[in-house]
């Protein structure tokens, strides 16, 4: 089946941003450069660059499944998705290895591909619903916005969205309200990608070299990323 360059390019920026705004925490957290991430422009790209990536995860995953469903049945489909959660989930726990090796003070608990990796399990239910996943997400979304202005004297549901007293981290992505931008972009690709079929029209962009060089990054995202956090730090690691 087609692949839809738009999503791919987008992921692609995604990732770009993603990319430099993990270089700007990382500079800044061994003291190359005086820069507040904390709050200002730093704070919302981030969360805006993310924002967009997770939102886009929910979009791949109706592609993925609408291709899948016209081989495989809905409990190979299931299995298929629980694997695929636990792969990425498992790279999660990497990347929590190698930050507790290197900023143990600091180190990644519950970051982006910890989050995905539950998400595409636990999105599995709602992936062929269209309204409620609006309602789902716009819910979520808020109400952890809500609870993130709270802190608790317990970490147990730190994943979930319950920011524990004097938490510090360099990458925290919670089920609240991170899976909430995840339902919306599930209702966003049943609504405008149904049955993998795009219900808008685009221009024919998809042979650009632009496009072809973001949308090489957006398929290979996840490759990016995994390399992209630990070389960065282990040469600021041994620089500072």
């Amino acid at each position: 089946m087609e692949r839809f360059w738009e999503i791919d390019s987008l992921r692609g920026i995604a990732l770009l941003g993603m990319l430099l705004s993990n270089l700007i925490t990382d500079l800044t957290y061994f003291q190359f450069l005086e820069v507040d991430i904390a709050s200002g422009f730093w704070w919302w790209f981030a969360r805006i660059v993310a924002g967009t990536f997770i939102f886009l995860v929910g979009v791949s995953l109706t592609l993925s499944h609408a291709r899948a469903k016209q081989n495989i049945t809905e409990k190979q489909l299931l299995l298929k998705y629980v694997k695929r959660g636990f792969k990425i989930f498992s790279w999660g726990l990497a990347i929590t290895l190698v930050t507790w090796i290197f900023i143990p003070q600091d180190f990644v608990i519950f970051g982006v591909l910890h989050l995905i990796g539950v998400a595409i399990i636990i999105s599995f239910p709602f992936i062929n619903k269209k309204l409620p996943n609006l309602i789902y997400g716009v819910f979520i979304l808020l109400f952890g916005l809500w609870l993130a202005t709270f802190t608790f004297d317990f970490n147990f549901l730190l994943w979930l969205g319950f920011i524990p007293a004097n938490f510090h981290t360099v990458d925290y992505f919670p089920l609240l309200p991170w899976f909430g931008v995840i339902l919306l972009g599930i209702y966003s690709g049943n609504r405008f990608y149904e049955n993998h079929k795009r219900t808008f029209s685009v221009p024919s962009w998809e042979n650009t070299l632009p496009v072809k060089c973001l949308s090489f990054l957006g398929k290979n995202s996840l490759k990016i990323y995994l390399i992209h956090q630990p070389i960065i730090l282990i040469i600021l690691f041994f620089l500072f």
